[in-house]
């Protein structure tokens, strides 16, 4: 899959001068309506015999028109992330366009034909609720007028699931409520983060529990405190362990959010990898113990449930 970034204005020459299917949205964490969006792109693309292509944005259009409740700059899946998605779902060409004041002034016509007609799309494709500018003049049902008969249009209707929108939306609140098997559910796929191994306390070395701990991408939306069922990706090889997103409230108030992963069978040095982290299961909240004693023997019993989880997936 080749991808281009685009910044307004773009030069033209940036544009590979073949028409394509062009699928349209921010696909952010491109969970299972979005997917069903590129499915039904890459379907066309075929009938047609063309190129299947995707538009999306570098960053959340909220960081220039601000939304309530939203942080524009913490995302479900990266541009990279987004990247290794699309192409798992079978996108060509990806168009990486940089949301600035300058684009968001663009009127709907405009962006109809700098970012649908000049990219040579002779098939549109998107989600029931896509828009390229205010709703009550840019969405699905105004784009025939913009299109002026030079590509066709494909709206894909909303996807329910267990009689529940599949959004971005719920995806974030699942996450922050630390309900990541439901997240996973609506992803289609398992959550994923990645970040950096760094020196932490050692505690848990002393406890017979010795931890990477992960100074995550910044950028990343890490899901809420508890302990959770992981794999862990260092270098080529996948390992199996128990997480522990929170404040290790047995050893002190107020202590800073940390993520610690106990690896499974695994006793090497690790300090400075990039790691992968793939949230599988929710297994507990966070338990402030009155003495050590008790939280080992927690942890003893997490492993065993952990180890009993991945065990019953491979079945």
């Amino acid at each position: 899959m080749k991808i281009i970034y685009l910044h307004h204005p773009y030069n033209q020459n940036q544009i590979k001068d073949k028409n394509v299917v062009l699928a349209m949205g921010f696909f952010g964490g491109v969970h299972l309506g979005h997917q069903a969006v590129l499915k039904q792109a890459r379907k066309e693309a075929d009938q047609r015999d063309l190129p299947l292509a995707a538009m999306t944005f570098d960053h959340h259009p909220s960081v220039v028109f601000p939304k309530p409740g939203l942080d524009g700059t913490i995302y479900l899946s990266s541009v990279e992330r987004k990247a290794e998605l699309m192409q798992k779902f079978g996108v060509d060409l990806l168009y990486v366009v940089s949301f600035t004041s300058n684009l968001a002034k663009l009127s709907p016509q405009d962006f109809v034909d700098q970012y649908m007609v000049q990219l040579h799309a002779k098939v549109i494709v998107a989600g029931f609720d896509y828009t390229y500018g205010p709703r009550e003049i840019a969405d699905m049902d105004h784009l025939p007028t913009y299109a002026k008969d030079r590509f066709t249009i494909v709206t894909v209707p909303e996807l329910l699931l267990d009689g529940e929108k599949v959004s971005s939306t719920r995806i974030r609140t699942d996450l922050k409520q630390s309900n990541v098997d439901h997240a996973n559910l609506f992803l289609g796929y398992t959550y994923q983060t990645t970040g950096l191994v760094v020196h932490g306390e050692a505690r848990g070395r002393t406890l017979g529990f010795p931890t990477a701990n992960i100074l995550s991408d910044p950028k990343s939306r890490i899901p809420g405190i508890g302990i959770y069922a992981v794999r862990i990706k260092i270098g080529s090889k996948w390992w199996p362990g128990m997480a522990s997103i929170g404040r290790n409230v047995t050893f002190g108030e107020h202590r800073p959010i940390t993520i610690e992963i106990n690896i499974f069978d695994f006793d090497q040095e690790i300090y400075g990898e990039m790691v992968r982290v793939d949230w599988y299961h929710y297994v507990r909240g966070e338990i402030k113990f009155d003495a050590v004693e008790g939280l080992i023997e927690q942890l003893k019993l997490d492993e065993k449930n952990i180890r009993q989880y991945f065990a019953n997936l491979t079945i």
